[in-house]
């Protein structure tokens, strides 16, 4: 079974970090909380650690995990092409539940899956993941959950159905937000919600209207 890390005190936060982001490094993975739900983690640019959280998951590669990043300025590290529109999302919203695709940066040395050329970037609004991904740098993170089954909440659940997949599960107590974020497409001049999540079409248009830009929902 996995090491679960409880974050409550100074010293039991750099411990978990600590060994969260050792077990990283190895290829391993982890189950890191974020402001949405509890996600599991790879390093992002480790194609076995990838393919090993897809099968963890019970995905396949038609179904690649986004990245989460420290700092919105990674952005640019990773993705090309970002429309105007899509800054003033990350410029009111990140850190936060939002999660745009991109056209995916082509000199980038990674396997995330069949990406068709784009790539999902978030800046989760989590402490303990944030001071993780500084020390990291980008993690492709999934939900912490089996396919087709809710997407864990605590570190229990997390742990129940992930189990012996994963290294180690950093505790820090109930999800704040409890729902998944919403997922935008950026890559086209008009953007396009692909899942409704936490931020709702009516507050990412709320952002837009100054810009003179609106999404459409397809979610």
């Amino acid at each position: 079974m996995s090491t679960r890390y409880p974050t409550g005190s100074p010293d039991e936060l750099e411990a978990a970090v600590s060994a969260a982001s050792v077990a990283i490094q190895q290829g391993r993975l982890v189950v890191i909380p974020t402001d949405t739900v509890y996600g599991v983690a790879a390093d992002a640019f480790d194609a076995d650690a990838v393919k090993g959280l897809l099968a963890a998951k019970g995905r396949g590669r038609e179904m690649p995990p986004p990245v989460l990043v420290s700092a919105a300025s990674t952005l640019d590290a990773l993705a090309v092409r970002v429309p105007g529109y899509a800054r003033a999302l990350v410029e009111e919203l990140w850190p936060g539940p939002l999660t745009l695709v991109c056209h995916m940066q082509t000199s980038l040395r990674w396997d995330l899956g069949d990406t068709r050329g784009t790539v999902a970037v978030r800046m989760p609004d989590h402490p303990v993941a944030l001071e993780l991904l500084e020390r990291t740098g980008p993690l492709a993170v999934s939900s912490a959950n089996r396919t087709g089954m809710p997407a864990a909440t605590d570190a229990e659940q997390a742990e129940e159905m992930l189990g012996d997949a994963v290294e180690l599960v950093v505790d820090a107590g109930e999800s704040p937000g409890g729902e998944a974020s919403t997922i935008v497409d950026v890559t086209g001049t008009q953007g396009r919600i692909l899942r409704r999540g936490a931020l709702s079409l009516e507050r990412l248009n709320e952002v837009l209207e100054p810009h003179g830009a609106t999404l459409t929902d397809e979610g």
